[in-house]
């Protein structure tokens, strides 16, 4: 999918995990379903770092190109090392290492101890990366025409703000994991969903995605899984530009007002 349809896919997908631990009791925090759907939203975008025309590769400039170089590469050297009988010779990297969901659990994993050991700049690091690639993939048409420096400085003040409400008591820094010391320890979790999401959402087109790398099946070690061919769109293509998207916006909605007990 392209990359608006990953993030409003990522979006929706936090806000119902929110709804889901509304119905189990455990509500969460209005600036953790706020913050998670926007650090789900930017990590859906995460897994094309290794496609060196993606979204992703724009949003931080000459870094984030020089970035996706460096993943394409080693992404085509994995596969190159651990492809199966049956998998197919390849000239890149894209859609195998950063599209399976080892690659998801490790970055969500190391977020987390990123956000244990690093401290708050840690916390406003992550926060800064990942909202202004949701800033990228929900508002692409206002990021398009306006400065990479302007999204930039929106990205940075909205991560200082929202740092700031999540540290006041009761609004989420410490949701899900209160023991002294784990502030924040929950921030990979959104990471893990956005890349999962993406994963998914990829695994609906024509070429499929090898989510369950390394785990083999049959011949093949990287296999594209997805729904019967028959199923399947293009990128870009009328499905996912008038069906899939206009239904990520609905379920958002729904699943967020049922997170904040509005239905």
């Amino acid at each position: 999918m392209m990359g608006p349809a990953h993030s409003l896919s990522g979006a929706a997908a936090w806000l119902g995990v929110g709804a889901a631990a509304a119905a189990a009791g455990h509500t969460m925090p209005w600036p953790v379903l706020v913050v998670g759907a926007l650090i789900t939203a930017g990590a859906a975008l995460a897994p094309d770092l290794d496609h060196k025309s993606a979204t992703i590769s724009r949003a931080f400039g000459p870094i984030s190109k020089g970035l996706c170089e460096i993943v394409d590469k080693l992404s085509y050297t994995v596969y190159k090392a651990t492809r199966g009988p049956g998998d197919p010779r390849r000239n890149g990297g894209h859609r195998t290492l950063t599209h399976t969901w080892l690659w998801a659990v490790l970055i969500g994993a190391g977020a987390s101890a990123a956000a244990i050991f690093g401290g708050r700049w840690a916390v406003l690091g992550i926060l800064f990366v990942h909202l202004v690639l949701a800033v990228e993939g929900l508002l692409w048409r206002a990021a398009r025409v306006s400065s990479d420096v302007l999204v930039w400085l929106l990205g940075a003040t909205s991560a200082w703000i929202l740092a700031g409400v999540l540290d006041q008591p009761g609004n989420g820094s410490t949701w899900l994991f209160d023991a002294p010391g784990q502030e924040y320890l929950w921030l990979g979790l959104p990471i893990v969903l956005g890349a999962l999401v993406h994963d998914i959402g990829d695994a609906l087109t024509v070429s499929g995605c090898p989510i369950l790398w390394p785990i083999p099946l049959g011949r093949k070690r990287w296999y594209p899984l997805g729904p019967p061919k028959a199923m399947r769109f293009r990128a870009g293509s009328w499905v996912e530009l008038k069906v899939l998207m206009p239904a990520f916006m609905i379920l958002g909605g729904l699943g967020g007002a049922a997170a904040l007990n509005v239905i």
